[in-house]
């Protein structure tokens, strides 16, 4: 069978690599890169640590609004997709990449598979929100993450189309969190010359526009990391950097180390040797709930409330003294809990993806005949 996975963003670049290795062991796999992240950072070190097959089309599409962004991916992975004729297509997440594949595929009668389908906030001001929500609706195939994801599928009447299989990304950390050393990372700063990660430190990622569109959220999180007992590291995202390094500038902060973006297997890693973990992401938050380690995230909603037991990830809004004090709660793990499955998704997603493709040929079957029968009976 031939399926045609499109990414175009870091998360989804994780969840690829270790989907694609087993999938292209029983199948062909044509992999398209919307561009969606371009830095080398945020894009091609991942492809390369991760031993991702090179991508078969690279679109080279990012930057202008929402609607620009995924009206030129519609556009261009139409094209493609018409070339290939794949049977299935298969998305990850809740980006722009990903809505507008799942669109194009679902007007050309492609059948769609989503991956960490029906995960939800319940913040319709959040674009990924109504990315989620939509790629859902015009999907063959939801495949959840979570016992969450499942059940909001079955609140929006999507339970027959779902399955739930575990999260690769807790695959993906278990596999690749381990492979290199703290003392082997080199951080490369925004200002000055490369430097070792200090041998205690809080890790803090910080990228959405909620936090860094403006002086002021922004500035109260960097004023929280210098109240804190140890440096922190901040990997900064491409968008986000001027703002990031005017206000360090201006401000003379002396525990925040702002470098350059990091690969997977290195932010793995500091994940699994921080002292507690700051984040906006998404991402970030399952892997400090992987790796044991007390997490804060800065958002008004709920992304993962799995992650929101016993103190092991609280909310904060960009204020310095609510993330510092939420940062000092101790966390109580229960090492039984286990919501993101036992690290054997991949193996469940080819199946559902096999199963569904077996589905689908006999569903074509059926309404072929079902024309011809109707045709039939017309003369």
């Amino acid at each position: 069978m031939k399926i045609m996975t499109v990414v175009g963003a870091r998360p989804q670049f994780i969840k690829a690599a270790v989907v694609s290795h087993l999938l292209r062991k029983k199948h062909t796999e044509v992999l398209v890169h919307t561009g969606q992240h371009f830095d080398y950072n945020m894009s091609e070190q991942f492809f390369k640590e991760l031993d991702i097959p090179d991508p078969d089309y690279n679109l080279g599409i990012s930057g202008g609004t929402h609607a620009e962004m995924t009206g030129r991916m519609m556009i261009a992975i139409e094209n493609v997709l018409a070339k290939e004729e794949p049977d299935w297509l298969l998305v990850f997440g809740d980006t722009n990449s990903t809505l507008a594949a799942a669109l194009a595929a679902a007007k050309l009668h492609i059948p769609v598979c989503h991956v960490e389908a029906g995960a939800r906030t319940h913040c319709m001001t959040n674009p990924e929100e109504i990315n989620r929500i939509c790629t859902d609706h015009v999907s063959s195939l939801l495949l959840a993450s979570t016992q969450s994801g499942f059940d909001e599928m079955a609140r929006e009447g999507l339970q027959e189309k779902g399955m739930l299989v575990g999260d690769p990304m807790y695959d993906a950390f278990l596999e690749y969190s381990s492979r290199i050393a703290l003392d082997s990372i080199e951080l490369t700063p925004l200002t000055g010359d490369k430097l070792n990660v200090p041998k205690e430190f809080y890790y803090m990622t910080c990228h959405r526009e909620e936090n860094t569109n403006d002086d002021k959220d922004l500035l109260e999180i960097f004023k929280a990391t210098e109240m804190l007992d140890a440096p922190t590291v901040y990997p900064v995202h491409p968008r986000n950097k001027q703002r990031a390094i005017r206000l360090f500038e201006t401000h003379s902060f002396t525990k925040l180390i702002l470098c350059e973006p990091v690969g997977y297997l290195e932010s793995a890693c500091l994940v699994k040797n921080a002292k507690r973990i700051i984040t906006d992401s998404g991402g970030l938050q399952r892997e400090a709930f992987f790796a044991g380690k007390k997490c804060v995230t800065i958002l008004d909603f709920v992304v993962w409330p799995e992650t929101m037991v016993d103190n092991r990830n609280e909310l904060s809004k960009p204020n310095a003294e609510e993330i510092v004090e939420k940062l000092e709660h101790e966390q109580k793990i229960d090492h039984a809990y286990s919501p993101f499955g036992d690290g054997h998704s991949v193996e469940r997603i080819v199946n559902a993806l096999e199963q569904g493709i077996r589905q689908e040929v006999v569903l074509n079957e059926v309404c072929t005949d079902r024309m011809r029968k109707d045709k039939s009976k017309s003369h």
